[in-house]
């Protein structure tokens, strides 16, 4: 299979309602870094065939945090539906984006303090101190911190970390 290897994921890509909201969230609140110069697109025919929609216009800007790359789209063309605060983490698709972090208590307390909705307060299972949060969009953010050597053992791809 040489050359056709999956090397790993990249980023993840988000479409927001507001740049300016989500950099507030993740650049001013998690602490992410914002890379480069802002982009965006308005009447390109290749944008509008990538993305399967027509007369497509963005805004865009890319997030870093360690090894953790966000794509953020807000566009403006054409309009997106209303956001869904509630979409249960059962529901099909991405459930939930996983932060790993090195005190999910502290951490916690910060971003509740600032306004975010948490699911509820931190758990620890499974070698893991773990709790479920909504950014201002309604996704779902996990906030994770590993604990137990037993579970670097039981996940290999953590290995490395």
């Amino acid at each position: 299979m040489s050359g056709t290897a999956i090397n790993g994921i990249h980023h993840v890509g988000m479409s927001v309602p507001s740049l300016e909201r989500a950099r507030a969230f993740y650049v001013d609140l998690l602490g992410m870094t914002e890379l480069g110069a802002h982009g965006g697109w308005r009447d390109s025919a290749q944008m509008d065939r990538l993305t399967r929609l027509q007369g497509t216009a963005a805004r865009m800007m890319f997030l870093a945090a360690g090894n953790l790359f966000l794509e953020m789209f807000e566009y403006s063309a054409p309009p997106p539906p209303p956001i869904i605060h509630e979409r249960g983490v059962h529901e099909y698709g991405f459930t939930h984006l996983c932060i790993d972090v090195n005190d999910t208590d502290a951490i916690h307390a910060r971003l509740t303090a600032a306004g975010m909705d948490f699911h509820c307060d931190p758990i620890s299972a499974s070698g893991v101190r773990t709790v479920y949060g909504r950014d201002p969009f309604g996704n779902v953010i996990e906030l994770q911190q590993i604990v137990t050597e037993d579970v670097v053992k039981r996940v290999p791809a953590l290995a490395g970390r």
